[in-house]
């Protein structure tokens, strides 16, 4: 697929702090591509730098074969962004909002079928300073995409959102990529990411330290499975510290967790040997699953567990 986004060593400081360092990465025409890191991890500075809203330091940046710096005019009428923060006129309506911003472009979508889309038909007529937070979110995607556009930029897309709005903005993602065309979103949510992406950017400091599906991303870092349960009755945790696909086990009062790597060819699955080993012991327990390994799993690997501001 050609490519319509190419990033070849993109740097960007803020004085001493560097948040995009060296980062490389290009994205295929009619994918869902994702970036997700921890916060300050330069998520936000790098997609701005791609939308022509940042001037990078060094590097370069094609979008649609673009210059996002020299042709930010021509980028406008072809990409659509919602960006991270935003604010309009509390004194504005809705339909005023989507009316205004259609002006802006040859070629709009029309609105109303948008807003039915989103969920807020019933909204045109009101204030934007009156829709809740959600909704607001929601009219910042309808927005994003009143242009039309071949490629879309989402930073932090369903922030806000209940689940009933998270799972439709993710069905209207889908259609958009079944139409050929192309989504470029930063999330913290990694289930988002592992459902909606196509491939995923895991960038740390402003480093890329992984790029693939998420599928690959999970096999290709051996990612430990879980086997969880609550117990009944007394518990050596030993006996099942000392199997070898056994790398931890954790309690917290009568739930336990196993974690382990996943079964080689012809050896029994995880599960198998910790109940095995409890019987055993002649251990009881119950409500016992495995978990297998996750793209948050891979995260956490990757980017650590310590809280950031």
């Amino acid at each position: 697929m050609p490519e319509v986004i190419q990033v070849s060593h993109l740097r960007k400081a803020y004085g001493a702090t560097i948040a995009v360092d060296d980062l490389s990465l290009e994205v295929d025409e009619g994918e869902i591509f994702g970036m997700v890191g921890p916060n300050g991890a330069g998520k936000t500075t790098a997609i701005e730098c791609m939308e022509g809203l940042r001037r990078p330091d060094g590097g370069e940046i094609r979008v649609l074969g673009l210059d996002p710096v020299r042709q930010e005019h021509d980028l406008r009428l072809v990409i659509g962004t919602q960006l991270q923060q935003a604010q309009l006129q509390d004194r504005l309506k809705v339909g005023e909002a989507l009316d205004l911003f259609a002006s802006f472009y040859p070629d709009p979508a029309p609105w109303p079928a948008l807003l039915d889309q989103l969920g807020l038909s019933e909204k045109k007529g009101e204030y934007i300073s009156r829709l809740s937070g959600g909704q607001q979110q929601r009219l910042f995607i309808g927005l994003a995409l009143i242009n039309q556009p071949r490629l879309v930029f989402f930073d932090e897309l369903t922030t806000g959102l209940d689940p009933q709005a998270r799972h439709a903005i993710w069905d209207m993602l889908r259609q958009i990529r079944a139409e050929g065309r192309t989504v470029f979103l930063t999330t913290h949510l990694m289930e988002e990411a592992e459902k909606l992406c196509d491939r995923v950017a895991i960038i740390d400091h402003g480093r890329l330290v992984a790029l693939d599906t998420p599928t690959a991303l999970v096999r290709s870092l051996a990612a430990e499975s879980r086997v969880l349960f609550n117990l009944e009755n007394a518990f050596d945790p030993q006996a099942l510290k000392a199997l070898d696909s056994v790398t931890r086990v954790e309690t917290d009062g009568p739930r336990v967790i196993v974690y382990g790597r996943s079964a080689e060819p012809g050896k029994p699955l995880l599960i198998t040997e910790v109940v095995n080993a409890l019987a055993e012991q002649g251990v009881v327990f119950s409500d016992i699953r495995m978990e297998q390994p996750t793209l948050e799993d891979v995260f956490l690997q990757l980017t650590g567990r310590a809280m950031r501001d």
